[in-house]
Order: C-alpha cells, then sequence, then structure tokens
C-alpha cells in the first residue's frame, strides 16, 4: 500500500500573496482523494520531529533563527508564529513516512508536506525554505546505516540538499534544474568533494528541456549511476514548477511524465519517499502529485497535457559522461 502523509495544520503556514501558499497542500489532497485509486492509500498525520534530528542536518543558529523569527528571513522566506511548528511537522512527516517504509508496513510513500525544503543549506533558510525535510529524512535513513539516493526534478537547483551531502559518499545526490535560473547553483562540474566525490550529479538544462531531452539523461547518466550505488532507499525532491506551463519555471515536462520518473526509480529500488517542493499553479501540482502517488500505488493514471517543441539535453549528457566516467561506468 502506498502511504500518503498530510495534514490540515500545514495550511497554517500562509503569507497573503506569496506564491508558496497554503492551498498548494489543501488542493492537492482534495483533487487526490477524487482519485479512483484514493481507497487503497493509507492517509497518516505527520509527527513533529525533535529538535536533535534537525541539529543533526542544520546548525543551532539556523534553528533558533526559524524559531524566533515572525516575519521576513530573506526578501523570499517568510515566518509567521506558527512556522516553525509547522516545519518541524512537515520534516516530521517525511521522517514518518520513511520510517513506515523502513519497517516494512509500507512500500512507498508521498509527503504532501510543506514548507519545502531543498533549498534549506546546513546554515541557512533560503527560497522558500525553513528546513531541509530531504536532508533531514536522508540522515535519519543514513544514520542507520544505509545509502541513501536523493533525485530532485525541481525546476530549481537543490542547493540546500547538495550543500548538505556534498562531502559524503553514503548520500548521492542527483538533480535536474534550469540554469541559468535561482538559486545559480548546481553547475556540471559541482561533483562533490573528499569522500563525497562522483556522488553528486548535477544536470543544468537550458530552457525548454522537455520528456525527451531529460528521459535520455535518465537512461544514460543518472539510473546507470543509481543502479552501481545501489540505494537502500529513494528519495524524490518532487517539484512541479519543472512543468512547461509554471511561471515560475522554464523546463517544459507534461504531467505524465512525473509518473514515468517514478516507475524509473521503482525499477531500481521500490522503498521510494517522495516529498513536495516547488510547483505553484495549483492546477498542475494537483496532477503533478496525483501522476507520482499514481506511479507508486501501480495504478495507471493519464492527464492530457501535450507539448511540442522540446529540446535535447545531449550537451549535458556528453559533459557528464565525461565528468563521471573516472567514478561511475557510463
Amino acid at each position: 500500500m502506498t502511504l500518503v502523509v498530510y495534514s490540515d495544520e500545514f495550511a497554517l503556514h500562509r503569507s497573503p500573496g506569496h506564491p508558496e501558499r497554503a492551498e498548494r497542500a489543501v488542493e492537492a489532497m482534495r483533487f487526490l482523494e477524487g482519485m479512483p485509486f484514493f481507497n487503497k492509500l493509507r492517509i497518516i498525520e505527520p509527527v513533529m520531529i525533535d529538535e536533535e534530528k534537525i541539529l543533526n542536518v542544520h546548525s543551532k543558529e539556523m534553528m533558533e533563527r526559524v524559531k524566533n523569527t515572525v516575519g521576513w528571513l530573506d526578501p523570499d522566506t517568510y515566518t509567521t508564529e506558527n512556522s516553525y511548528r509547522i516545519a518541524k511537522l512537515a520534516a516530521g512527516g517525511l521522517v514518518r513516512a520513511c520510517d513506515e517504509i523502513l519497517k516494512g508496513r509500507e512500500e512507498n510513500a508521498f509527503a504532501i508536506i510543506r514548507p519545502p525544503g531543498h533549498h534549506a543549506t546546513k546554515d541557512r533558510s533560503m527560497g522558500f525554505c525553513l528546513f531541509n525535510n530531504a536532508a533531514i529524512a536522508a540522515d535519519f535513513i543514513a544514520s542507520q546505516g544505509k545509502k541513501v539516493l536523493i533525485f530532485d526534478h525541481d525546476v530549481h537547483h537543490g542547493n540546500g540538499t547538495c550543500d548538505i551531502f556534498y562531502d559524503r559518499k553514503d548520500v548521492l545526490y542527483q538533480s535536474i534544474h534550469l540554469s541559468p535560473h535561482y538559486p545559480g547553483t548546481g553547475m556540471i562540474d559541482e561533483i562533490g568533494k573528499g569522500e563525497g566525490k562522483g556522488f553528486t550529479v548535477n544536470a543544468p538544462l537550458s530552457r525548454g528541456v522537455g520528456d525527451e531531452g531529460v528521459e535520455k539523461l535518465l537512461d544514460e547518466i543518472m539510473l546507470p549511476i543509481a543502479e552501481q550505488f545501489s540505494p537502500d532507499f529513494i528519495i524524490i525532491s518532487a517539484g512541479f514548477d519543472s512543468h512547461h506551463s509554471d511561471e515560475l519555471g522554464g523546463l517544459s515536462l507534461t504531467i505524465d511524465f512525473y509518473g514515468e520518473i517514478i516507475k524509473k526509480f521503482s525499477s531500481v529500488q521500490s522503498k521510494i519517499a517522495c516529498t513536495l517542493e516547488g510547483g505553484y499553479m495549483l492546477s498542475v501540482l494537483e496532477k503533478g502529485i496525483a501522476s507520482e502517488v499514481a506511479a507508486l500505488a501501480h495504478e495507471p493514471l493519464h492527464f492530457e497535457d501535450n507539448f511540442e517543441g522540446g529540446r535535447d539535453a545531449d550537451d549535458v549528457v556528453i559533459k557528464l559522461k565525461d565528468l563521471l566516467s573516472s567514478y561511475w561506468n557510463l
């Protein structure tokens, strides 16, 4: 059975007019409830994470800043009187989902949580993100002696996740993202350092790369590396602003392709937890989440969402093969 993590409390983190708004989770869950396979899902409430697990990933100064600020942490990232508690609920929700899978109670999960997390670095909340949910969950899994793959399909580079695991070899980070674009990181030659060299794979893509270009990148770079890494667990940082119609995006993926991503990584490891990152058009976000949940639940789902004119990613594939061939068989 596929697990879905959700709470109405996520709506308490809100700032009027901000694109990272409460309706993202509320409407996504409402849409999912209308899916024909909804009764085959197990819905659970998140449990608030303890500060110790946050401090395994983030600095104490950063945590205290989130706890004690009501206002703005940077020009993009807001906090309210509820935000610290809700951010702990978000991270705790993903960790609970991962723990359920690790204990064999469920095969996979999607955490419909907010605020998102992949921009939060060791020391800084930024880009709408307070704590790095994916990183906290990955560190929790790795602390049990397991290898974790994080694949990030948000249109923005997950600079925080990349930063946190840049010198580690127990967590493999892979990202597709638009470049140049916020936050200006994720260059192709950023492949890790020290023990972690070769365990960061950044694919900066030009505007307009669509399903076909990304699929080639997955089939020739990301999946072969994933198979050789042989992860015990996969976390998907699921950002739907990589869709062709998202105004904050610039890549050209279609709704059904999000489900295809899940199917491809399921062939590497069935223990998968997806965590919501970006995606700000509600009609796209709700369908993208449904597409991924359907793939997790092995329930066929198709949306009419055609896009023509995508570009290839051959130059990125060639450069990554050159950069990473000494670490992986490509």
